[in-house]
């Protein structure tokens, strides 16, 4: 396993990697919540401008991975409100093209930091 890590997605808030690479072609990504790696804080609005950012948080993980969004293979979002969908499914749209990745929409009690979306994707080199 080799550990990915930029400065331009938020630092890992705990004992986990921003991304592994398992060395069999496949990249983990670990949740990404919507944090402004330059200022550290949520964007200003709601679910669109949190998706938003933590979509530009996932693209810039695998930048640093040598990849990019069209190596997607798999992503889980996950709510904490599923009437936040179809707001979170507009942003989402702006990122991805077919062939869309396989993607699993949860809602959960809470996030870290109160967010409201956390994204994570595992992708194929």
């Amino acid at each position: 396993m080799k550990p990915i890590k930029t400065s331009n997605a938020p630092e890992a808030i705990g004992p986990y990697s921003q991304a592994v690479d398992s060395g069999t072609g496949l990249v983990f990504l670990s949740g990404q919540l919507p944090i402004d790696p330059a200022t550290g804080a949520f964007p200003e609005g709601g679910v669109k401008e949190q998706t938003r950012q933590s979509l530009l948080n996932v693209a810039a993980i695998l930048r640093e991975a040598g990849l990019g969004l069209g190596n997607v293979v798999k992503t889980t979002v996950f709510l904490s409100d599923m009437g936040d969908f179809a707001a979170m499914n507009e942003v989402y749209a702006e990122f991805f093209s077919a062939p869309f990745p396989a993607r699993s929409a949860v809602a959960v009690k809470a996030l870290p930091k109160g967010a409201l979306v956390e994204i994570e994707c595992i992708a194929v080199r």
